[in-house]
């Protein structure tokens, strides 16, 4: 009786989904008065005044009517949003998304057990698969512990987009195939999907009812890796992932004429839990510098990835790992969680399989042999010519600021995640000599699928307290006084934003309510400062923080004069990752992080200052 009540009481990871509160339609008033606030940096006073009154006209005008439209859908949606956002971020966009889109990162557990050594890949390899499958095990079941803030339970309905999930390219706008069911909803695919030399395999992962163990994933590993490595290379279907959308939703159409045998093969990689990657390079990787092996993640080998994939495990030679993710299903804190689980895992066991090394008779991995002809072979010589052009354009460092980190911050009472978009703002001020424009990250996952909303972090009191520091006649008081105020306006917004009061997701809904309204684009949508201050997708600074694990990502810049900016917070340390274009002249990742660094410790300095 005893054990039946513990079992009742044990909270599911999707329990609390029905019970989740709709993610509510800010009032109109509020939104446009926080976007006025949002573009005084980048405006001067006569630009300021336009803007000002094209925003009264609009409140009083067609907004006021989008509003009511806007407010009749959410009516009837439990998240007016959720559709619009997928197609409008993800499903609609024509770039190659596997570099323009997708985040990447790699795992930290070359800090504990496994620093990097030639020959460990398979048998690390086989244990890190075995730990994500046991992760994919605990969702069947429900056994992930539901996020919380206090005791308020987040959506977690992202975690069900993590295994057996792919993109599928369309001619206009792509889908999302997500094939997972937990055990109480039925059947799921079991098996995974081996990428080595442009070549494609898949094993199942379950054998008589039991997971496979890392002795019998070993083995399965090492079958690819000797064949691959005796025979020649495959034609790296692959690489047509990373395309433009468009041109690989023709080229699979192509595929798919060929022959329709093509379409299964298809939908046995799509379908697969994860697609595992066996990389042949070994890139350089410390605890204090990830630059190397984070580029490789984010820019390599494009016919060993499935770009469309919601979960690509990377492993190289040195036995080094990370992933690349595609990001329309899910944003980064799903992957978090998991490479956390991982980290510690690997922890726990000091890296090592401390169980049976017996190895059941399972059946041997199985070649997907794709049908291509000339015309298939092109494209993908063209899909990689253009990935290459573009992963070759990407700068991109990845260190640790080793000085001081959390503790540190919280001792002189300045919220850590503040403290780094500040020290942002700063390093951009003095390197570019202007404000720059920012996105940070905020989480809406109070409410019924709720992903993300915009923060907009350059406000007019960080400006203020940048401008005081690059000032030799400031006082140090004075600028403390200022670095407190921005600290202030950074922690009200992003509470704001969290509880479903931000504005950018607002205005684009708004905007798209016009569009399919059939109406003219409204003037606010078109006057050159709603651009300038970023909106329309158009931030020179996209920031994210990674959390407070050890786990680190990167992405690529939104815009050509652009940084993407990731960075996660531990006791001791912060570790940022940077990236710009090279072909833009005016950015600079190395700098940018130099200046950044430098902030740290101006800002730290101004806390030691006695408060006035």
């Amino acid at each position: 009786m005893e054990s039946q009540l513990a079992k009742s009481t044990e909270e599911r990871t999707f329990q609390y989904q029905d019970s989740l509160p709709s993610l509510p339609v800010p009032s109109l008033e509020e939104s446009l008065k926080k976007y006025l606030e949002s573009v005084k940096p980048f405006a001067n006073e006569e630009e300021y005044k336009k803007t000002e009154a094209i925003v009264q006209k609009f409140q009083n005008g067609i907004g006021e009517k989008l509003q009511k439209k806007l407010l009749e859908r959410a009516k009837g949606k439990r998240n007016w949003l959720e559709e619009w956002w997928l197609n409008v971020a993800y499903l609609d966009v024509r770039t190659p998304s596997q570099l323009n889109v997708n985040f990447a990162g790699p795992a930290p557990h070359i800090e504990n057990y496994w620093p990097p050594k030639e020959g460990t890949q398979l048998e690390r390899g086989s244990i890190c698969l075995w730990h994500v499958l046991n992760y994919w095990q605990l969702l069947r079941k429900e056994k992930i512990p539901v996020q919380k803030v206090g005791n308020t339970p987040l959506d977690m309905y992202q975690f069900r987009m993590l295994f057996a999930t792919c993109k599928v390219p369309g001619i206009t706008r792509d889908s999302v195939m997500n094939y997972f069911r937990t055990e109480s909803e039925g059947y799921c695919p079991t098996h995974v999907a081996v990428l080595c030399r442009g070549r494609v395999f898949i094993f199942d992962v379950m054998h008589k009812g039991c997971l496979v163990t890392p002795p019998e994933i070993l083995r399965q590993l090492t079958f690819v890796q000797k064949k691959c490595h005796s025979e020649p290379d495959g034609p790296g279907i692959a690489a047509l992932t990373s395309e433009e959308r468009t041109r690989w939703a023709k080229a699979r159409e192509y595929l798919i004429r060929l022959n329709p045998e093509n379409l299964t093969l298809l939908e046995k990689i799509e379908s697969s839990l994860l697609v595992y990657s066996l990389e042949d390079g070994s890139p350089h990787v410390t605890p204090e510098d990830y630059s190397q092996v984070t580029a490789e993640i984010l820019t390599g080998n494009p016919t060993v990835r499935w770009g469309d994939k919601s979960y690509n495990l990377i492993s190289f030679s040195n036995g080094v790992f990370g992933c690349s993710c595609d990001h329309s299903p899910f944003d980064a804190m799903v992957m978090v969680n998991l490479s956390h689980y991982i980290d510690q895992k690997v922890l726990e066991n000091e890296g090592r399989w401390k169980g049976s090394e017996k190895v059941r008779e399972i059946p041997l991995p199985e070649e997907l042999v794709f049908t291509v002809d000339e015309k298939v072979l092109n494209d993908i010589n063209q899909a990689k010519a253009q990935y290459f052009m573009q992963a070759s354009d990407l700068q991109l460092v990845v260190y640790a600021f080793t000085s001081f980190g959390k503790k540190q911050t919280k001792k002189k009472q300045l919220h850590p995640d503040a403290f780094i978009q500040l020290a942002l703002q700063l390093g951009y001020y003095r390197l570019h000599g202007r404000p720059g424009c920012c996105y940070e990250t905020a989480m809406t996952r109070y409410f019924y699928h709720g992903r993300t909303e915009t923060m907009r972090s350059c406000t007019v009191e960080a400006v203020s307290w940048c401008q005081s520091m690059q000032d030799p006649s400031t006082s140090l008081s004075e600028r403390q006084h200022k670095m407190l105020e921005a600290f202030a306006k950074h922690n009200k917004m992003m509470k704001d934003c969290s509880a479903g009061k931000g504005f950018d997701r607002h205005l684009l809904g708004l905007s798209l309510i016009a569009k399919e309204e059939g109406l003219p684009v409204p003037e606010l949508f078109t006057d050159p400062l709603f651009s300038r201050s970023g909106g329309g997708g158009n931030f020179v600074l996209s920031t994210s923080l990674v959390g407070y694990f050890r786990i680190q990502g990167a992405v690529v810049p939104m815009v050509h004069n652009g940084y993407g900016f990731f960075y996660h917070i531990r006791d001791d340390r912060f570790l940022v990752s940077c990236t710009a274009w090279k072909s833009c002249p005016e950015t600079d990742a190395e700098k940018l992080v130099q200046q950044v660094f430098c902030a740290f410790h101006d800002m730290m300095q101004l806390m030691n200052i006695a408060k006035l």
